[in-house]
């Protein structure tokens, strides 16, 4: 009898030896602890040197101090009695109450969203010297924690994506390392961080649902929850809790023919890209930019579309996670490409440059990159203002409603009721602070700032300081 022909199976991959334990919790552990002071001095150093990019730093710190005293998220520098769940829906911030409690500052909130950076940086450097090895997995792990959208979204301080960061890079991870049902619930809680994030939970449950029929319920599951999250906290929740009634942001979308112009968006894109070795491209885990570059681009707000700002934060895991996932396993010999997740391994040569490219798209912007200042010596010089300020701020008493520039808001929210100088409050206020050198003057600062508070807000004031471009004015 004829034996039957023998069918032929493909080779397994060679084994490849685990990377010392020492390294894969070292290297991540150094990362990011140098992520964090990188991004908590940088902070320091804005905070002391009176450096304010816009009004933020002193909402999201009234915010912070509201939570701390078991308050609702009401913040006058945005307006009387606003609530700030109606502007962004972020009640997951709440969770950082316990900050106010230890250390009441605005700068706390910067060392704050630096540690989250930079616990960000742990999972997914570990599981880039797993797939990688050490040298490559640390390369990738380095790129990404000083990664541009880290660096600039630290540069302009404090926003609530901060939560976010970190919980996609625990999600994507796990994702990639099989952990299907921990993928889901660490991405189940950015639906409370930001509104818009529903839409790239949406997004993982449909990746997840590809992933094989035995992920699917999961996959529908958690893309359920993303949209219906979505759904609830633009058209119900936020109107509800707006002042006016409405969803603020709908006038900042122009037609979706606008989504490919000017050629600044085309840039930023290409810097993701690149970002993701290029080959991320073809990884599935690609399409969770989509939801965040399809409302920034549809945005008629310029800062939406360039690569600064803070809002290329949320995509900095998923580009590196794209990476990661299209460079395949050299464990186990399989990659992915497109829809396909047992694809052949990219070649070494291929792997080393796509790596270098994730690397040189932070390098190749050099000087422009914000945490080079924590190395320039003349940029951790006390500002000549930093005394002035301190005295302008003790000039006004303790709990008082007060006034403030930008300058100064973060730093006066701990004693004070503040809100903005220029903001729509109709609440008169007990003084103002004004700050001569302020951008919102538009290089025309009032020649007396107490003339200047009793025609706005119809009562007398006094100057009680006035030096260093500060002033101060209060209720005769």
């Amino acid at each position: 009898m004829s034996q039957a022909p023998e069918i032929s199976r493909p080779a397994r991959p060679a084994p490849v030896p685990a990377e010392p334990t020492r390294l894969r919790l070292l290297v991540p552990a150094l990362l990011a602890l140098a992520g964090t002071l990188a991004y908590g001095l940088l902070g320091s150093q804005q905070f002391r040197n009176l450096v304010a990019q816009s009004w933020d730093l002193g909402i999201f710190t009234q915010l912070l101090r509201a939570y701390g005293e078991l308050r609702a998220p009401i913040v006058p520098i945005k307006g009387d009695a606003v609530n700030l769940l109606g502007d962004h829906f972020h009640p997951l911030l709440a969770l950082l109450a316990p900050v106010w409690w230890i250390w009441p500052s605005g700068e706390a909130l910067l060392w704050t969203q630096a540690l989250l950076f930079g616990i960000s940086a742990i999972p997914l450097t570990r599981l880039a010297i797993d797939r990688l090895g050490g040298g490559l997995g640390t390369v990738a792990g380095a790129a990404y924690v000083f990664s541009f959208g880290l660096q600039s979204a630290a540069a302009v301080q404090f926003h609530e994506i901060a939560l976010a960061v970190p919980l996609l890079a625990f999600s994507l991870t796990a994702l990639l390392r099989e952990k299907v049902l921990a993928a889901a619930l660490w991405a189940a809680p950015l639906v409370l961080v930001k509104e818009d994030l529903g839409l790239t939970v949406a997004m993982l449950g449909l990746v997840i649902a590809l992933r094989g029929r035995q992920h699917r319920p999961l996959g529908a599951l958690l893309a359920s929850w993303g949209a219906a999250w979505f759904v609830l906290a633009t058209f119900v929740i936020l109107p509800a809790l707006n002042t006016a009634g409405q969803y603020d942001y709908t006038d900042n979308l122009g037609s979706p023919l606008e989504v490919v112009w000017p050629p600044v968006k085309w840039l930023t894109v290409l810097m993701l890209l690149a970002l993701a070795g290029g080959i991320g491209a073809r990884s599935p885990l690609i399409w969770l930019m989509a939801p965040t570059l399809a409302w920034r681009f549809t945005g008629t707000v310029e800062f939406y579309w360039d690569w600064y700002w803070h809002y290329n934060a949320v995509l900095m895991p998923i580009a590196l996670a794209a990476l990661l996932d299209a460079l395949g396993d050299r464990r186990t010999g399989r990659a992915t490409a497109w829809l396909r997740r047992d694809a052949p391994l990219p070649p070494r040569p291929v792997r080393t440059a796509a790596v270098a490219l994730c690397a040189a798209v932070t390098l190749v912007l050099g000087p422009q990159m914000p945490v080079l200042d924590v190395l320039r010596p003349q940029q951790w010089e006390p500002t000549w203002r930093a005394e002035p300020a301190q005295a302008a701020l003790e000039a006004v008493p303790d709990d008082a409603v007060l006034a403030a520039d930008i300058t100064l808001l973060a730093q006066a929210v701990p004693d004070h009721d503040v809100q903005w100088l220029h903001g729509p409050n109709d609440r008169v206020p007990d003084c103002v602070l004004g700050d001569w050198y302020a951008f919102s003057w538009n290089s025309m600062p009032p020649d007396d700032l107490a003339v200047w508070a009793q025609q706005r807000w119809g009562v007398e004031y006094r100057a009680v300081f006035d030096e260093g471009g500060f002033t101060v004015a209060c209720r005769a």
